[in-house]
């Protein structure tokens, strides 16, 4: 298999962790915190840190050195719209996806010890959990995006950045 096509296809796969991982985190983290039961909630969020330092963490690394090892290869210059436009916003979604992860481990941490203790979810674990749940949007509406700027490739000069 040429290496062209092995970094598009660990690009396509990185990028669908990703993704993946984003919405289905997400998705197990809404419903738990729903029940309202901390043992639920500590049990989830611990799988959810789990899953954002395994998956999402190495698809971050790997992204980035996929996509210049791609860019590279296919003789993409590095100074294209399209691309500095991805690389733009996969910052946004790095500057919403760092607080996250240790908002996660926060959540989970206040979930244990109310489990320990046999109480409620404190209070500060609501005001923590609306912004967690707020910072999920920008990210994941910056990842659509990413996704359709490396599929259209649109043109896009640099005074369309400014």
């Amino acid at each position: 298999m040429p290496l062209e096509d092995i970094l598009r296809l660990v690009h396509v796969l990185g990028a669908t962790v990703l993704f993946g991982t984003g919405i289905g985190i997400a998705f197990f983290m809404v419903m738990a915190v729903r029940t309202r039961d901390p043992r639920v909630v500590a049990d989830v969020a611990g799988i959810v840190v789990i899953a954002d330092t395994v998956f999402t963490a190495t698809a971050v690394v790997l992204q980035p050195l996929t996509g210049y090892g791609l860019a590279r290869s296919i003789g993409w210059p590095l100074n294209e719209g399209w691309i500095l436009l991805a690389l733009a916003l996969y910052v946004v979604v790095g500057l919403f996806w760092l607080p996250v992860v240790w908002i996660q481990i926060r959540l989970r941490d206040m979930a244990r010890q109310a489990a320990a203790e046999a109480s409620a979810l404190p209070p500060g674990f609501d005001r923590l959990y609306r912004v967690w749940f707020a910072f999920g949007f920008p990210a994941f509406f910056c990842v659509v995006a990413i996704f359709w700027l490396m599929l259209a490739k649109p043109s896009i000069t640099m005074s369309g950045l400014n």
